[in-house]
């Protein structure tokens, strides 16, 4: 019997011995499992740069993808992507959606040529990015890209030189435009508020953005007009353009390698319109302006034209703003992007005809894209 009972006595050990084993493990699996994983967040996501982003970032595998806007279409949830709904001006709409992040790209805006949207435009680049910058610091985020426009620098009377990121900002020129003015103040805000320690910030500054994918027609309205031949004149300036897809992939690279304080202009062509409207032109059969009037006779036309329009209560067929902005010359020297984040757009052929195709299909319709193909 005592033989018996020792035995059992051992067996009952070594069973409790396996079982703690066993079970000593679970605690620390507990605590790796409940261990959050770096977050990256999107903001302004749903626009048009932005899409082709959150797309890019999740295809390529991002652990946990988040995204900050003022509303969650269905595509995000498709994708998996974590959303935060609400404002970049809303301080605790910004904690919580930096809460965990590490990584952060800010892109949230507004594009318009309207001066009665100076200060929603300064209420969203300025005061939104300081409140951005500042929530991120204290959610120790550790690199955040921001994306600027290439007109805080890259703008020109004449057309002669192609400006790099050294070029100085033509506060003369673009003051007149309280688009490109708020920009100029946000990059000085995020230069101000996101520094210190261990802390990397990143601009980035692409020209004009074409390509599919603009459901708002933030900055392919150019081609809508074009096609609609709202375009009365031909303008004396030029402009620089790149592909949104091209741009993505950019951003992307800025956060991997772009170094902290440094800016990178982004574009694929420096064209004359001329030049440019010849080419959209060739692909849609849409006969091309070829008035080249004096500026200010042009810009004065404009201005009653949409006096009129907004008399009656209508959107005017074409902005004065655009018209004056035209006059100028929007060239860049993308050599720096190129060399330092592997920049390589695509040829800007491509990006015309992508562009065309999804302005006509979207905002045109089939029919229209059928007849004038």
């Amino acid at each position: 019997m005592a033989t018996t009972k020792k035995t059992t006595a051992k067996r009952v050990t070594k069973k409790a011995s396996a079982k703690a084993a066993t079970e000593s493990p679970a605690p620390k699996r507990a605590s790796l499992a409940r261990r959050p994983k770096p977050v990256t967040l999107v903001t302004g996501g749903t626009g048009f740069l932005g899409s082709h982003l959150v797309r890019l970032l999740a295809e390529e595998g991002a652990t946990t993808l988040r995204v900050l806007s003022t509303s969650a279409p269905d595509w995000l949830g498709g994708l998996g992507v974590e959303t935060v709904e609400g404002s970049i001006t809303s301080p605790e709409d910004v904690r919580r959606a930096v809460e965990g992040a590490t990584e952060v790209y800010h892109l949230a805006g507004r594009v318009s040529r309207e001066r009665d949207e100076a200060h929603l435009m300064y209420k969203l680049h300025v005061e939104g990015t300081r409140l951005l910058c500042e929530a991120a610091r204290a959610a120790g985020v550790r690199s955040l890209v921001m994306a600027s426009t290439s007109g805080t620098v890259a703008v020109t009377e004449t057309g002669d030189v192609l400006p790099d990121e050294d070029w100085p900002t033509p506060l003369d020129i673009v003051s007149r435009w309280p688009y490109y003015a708020s920009k100029v103040y946000q990059e000085r805000v995020a230069l101000e508020s996101f520094s210190g320690e261990g802390r990397r910030l990143v601009l980035v500054n692409p020209s004009l953005l074409l390509g599919p994918g603009d459901e708002r027609l933030s900055s392919t309205k150019v081609v809508l007009d074009f096609l609609a031949r709202k375009i009365p004149t031909v303008p004396k300036g030029g402009l620089s353009f790149v592909d949104a897809r091209d741009a993505a992939l950019a951003f992307r690279a800025a956060m991997e390698r772009g170094a902290h304080g440094e800016r990178y202009l982004l574009g694929a062509a420096n064209w004359t319109f001329e030049k440019f409207f010849g080419r959209l032109e060739r692909i849609t059969k849409v006969p091309a302006p070829f008035l080249s009037l004096p500026s200010k006779l042009t810009l004065a036309g404009a201005r009653g034209l949409s006096s009129l329009y907004r008399h009656w209560k209508l959107a005017p067929p074409i902005e004065p703003a655009e018209i004056e902005m035209a006059d100028y010359f929007w060239y860049l020297d993308a050599s720096k992007a190129r060399t330092a984040l592997g920049f390589a757009p695509r040829d800007p052929q491509e990006t015309l005809l992508d562009t065309v195709t999804f302005v006509r299909e979207n905002f045109l319709g089939h029919a229209a894209f059928r007849s004038a193909g």
